[in-house]
């Protein structure tokens, strides 16, 4: 139930979506003879478009997140690398016979090298489909090992759990499978935006991960200088990062998370 209900709460609060149905009702009640109320959603509609499409203000909720937790100085190899699902798509790949891969990818390449760099850690992959139904092969996990495979990894060095649909299974599935032991350190590799709900996801089921974030889209909250290339890119920004605020709110509420917004 849960998967679902964050679903439809992340459908109908994407910033994209909210500010075009904004502008929409106003033409709408314009077209209705509501001159003034059409008039002020669709001037509203505009303006949030210009600020949060064309503004650095588009990078300013990421960067939050971003920065909330350092990159890791390791100083001691860890037991294992936790990688959680995002990079590839569980649709376009089986439709085109190929392992498509997004935006996040710098999560599989780094576990790549974190493979590499430390070779008696234990890989270990969460992610499943994300579907309301039976994924089949095409879980983000299976799809994953099979490119770390073609990198190079051993198959039998990669683990991984193919059930989890959402952050808060992906803590609850992976401290089932590992089942790590005390003084054991696990490196948790996820986009750096995502960091805080995922390590607020892991803590409350009592698996203390080191962050190593990955995946950055921003400068920095103290270097907010760049201005987006387009509407479209500034929306991608504030998209991203509302799912995130949103979710970290959701997962505080219900007690998937232990902090509203984790710390170091």
């Amino acid at each position: 139930m849960f998967f679902v209900i964050s679903k439809l709460v992340g459908l109908i609060t994407t910033p994209s979506t909210a500010v075009f149905l904004i502008g929409l009702v106003g033409v709408l009640l314009l077209a209705f003879g509501r001159r003034r109320l059409g008039t002020g959603l669709f001037v509203l509609s505009t303006l949030l478009t210009l600020i949060l499409g064309l503004t650095p203000v588009a990078n300013m909720p990421l960067a939050v997140l971003e920065d909330r937790f350092p990159q890791a100085n390791l100083t001691e190899a860890p037991a294992g690398v936790i990688m959680l699902g995002g990079p590839v798509d569980v649709d376009l790949s089986p439709a085109r016979k190929t392992i498509a891969i997004n935006g996040a990818a710098e999560r599989v390449t780094e576990t790549a090298v974190l493979a590499v760099r430390y070779p008696q850690a234990r890989i270990f992959l969460s992610g499943g489909s994300g579907h309301f139904g039976d994924p089949g092969a095409n879980t983000e996990s299976a799809l994953t090992k099979r490119l770390l495979v073609d990198f190079g990894l051993p198959s039998d060095r990669i683990e991984m759990e193919e059930k989890s649909r959402t952050t808060a299974e992906n803590a609850l599935y992976s401290l089932e499978a590992i089942k790590p032991k005390p003084g054991e350190r696990w490196l948790l590799v996820t986009s750096a935006s995502h960091m805080p709900r995922a390590v607020g996801a892991f803590r409350a089921v009592g698996f203390d991960v080191i962050p190593y974030p990955v995946d950055y889209r921003t400068y920095g909250f103290p270097a907010l200088r760049d201005f987006p290339e387009s509407v479209a890119a500034g929306f991608s920004q504030v998209d991203v990062a509302a799912h995130e605020w949103i979710g970290l709110l959701g997962y505080w509420l219900t007690g998937k998370s232990n902090a509203l917004f984790p710390a170091p």
